[in-house]
């Protein structure tokens, strides 16, 4: 069975940090199998990284994923692996990092870090956040250590080079959203670039995709969403009318990604109300 996750809306401008505690606890008590955040710095956002911290405290079971990390905007790697190694450590090791390269210059230039060689940046990072988690790295001897002596990588974004990274580095690759129709399209090339990396078993493949129930559900994703993605013009309308406003339209993307081979869904809520969470795990979790 095809697993259900749901995002901390950490994003949701002017999201209350106690209800935010509150939804992390409650999508635990609901059944949710991971709790994920989204990253972005020149926005009215929580730091993921902190946020995760604190659901780390008020849960027990719950998987706690970065999908994605845009670890490339962070300067340091050895500062950017003791923080996830503490929250690895908060957490009895339920800790998955997803990364990707990113897409929004503005985070980078907040930063100060080059925004044209990111791709690269994070495949360097990449072996740098595990030689620092090893024990090794320059200086060695920086902590604390996972749980289980590594954290999981799960690499997302849809070109080439990000699906590349995803069979060479990850556990499997995460899908932005999109048709569920053109899924398994997705699922076959990641599989063939696993296979050509000689990677056993198979990749675990996700899904992204927001949600918004509930009267007014609609209009509330569509002023978030356009917010959001401001920066990406005319495609922000796209993905304002792509979300999932009603119990039928859930239920058609939940069998769409299960047919097209997903192996977890990650469901974002687009209001940072717990309620938010039973109107979901009626329909997903059933």
């Amino acid at each position: 069975m095809m697993d259900i996750g749901v995002g901390l809306p950490t994003t949701v401008p002017g999201a209350d940090g106690r209800q935010l505690v509150e939804f992390a606890r409650r999508a635990e008590q609901c059944g949710f199998s991971t709790l994920a955040t989204i990253d972005r710095m020149v926005y009215d956002s929580y730091d993921n990284l902190v946020a995760l911290a604190a659901a780390a405290a008020v849960t027990q079971r719950i998987r706690l994923a970065t999908t994605i990390l845009l670890a490339a905007y962070r300067p340091s790697v050895a500062e950017l692996a003791k923080q996830l190694a503490s929250v690895d450590r908060l957490s009895g090791g339920r800790l998955v990092v997803g990364l990707a390269a990113g897409g929004r210059e503005d985070d980078f230039v907040a930063n100060g870090v080059p925004y044209r060689d990111r791709g690269r940046r994070l495949d360097a990072m990449i072996d740098g956040l595990r030689e620092v988690w090893s024990g090794g790295g320059e200086p060695a001897g920086i902590g604390p250590r996972p749980v289980n002596g590594d954290i999981p990588l799960w690499v997302g974004g849809h070109s080439p080079a990000a699906m590349r990274r995803a069979a060479r580095h990850g556990i499997g690759w995460i899908s932005p959203g999109g048709s569920t129709a053109k899924y398994p399209e997705l699922v076959g090339r990641l599989s063939e670039l696993w296979r050509a990396q000689g990677r056993e078993g198979k990749p675990r493949m996700a899904a992204l995709g927001y949600v918004s129930l509930g009267p007014g559900g609609a209009e509330r994703a569509r002023a978030y969403l356009l917010d959001y993605y401001a920066y990406m013009g005319p495609k922000a309308e796209f993905l304002a009318a792509g979300v999932i406003a009603d119990e039928a339209g859930l239920r058609r993307t939940i069998e769409g990604y299960a047919a097209g081979g997903c192996d977890e869904l990650l469901l974002f809520p687009c209001t940072d109300e717990p309620e938010q969470l039973d109107l979901i795990a009626k329909v997903a979790l059933a």
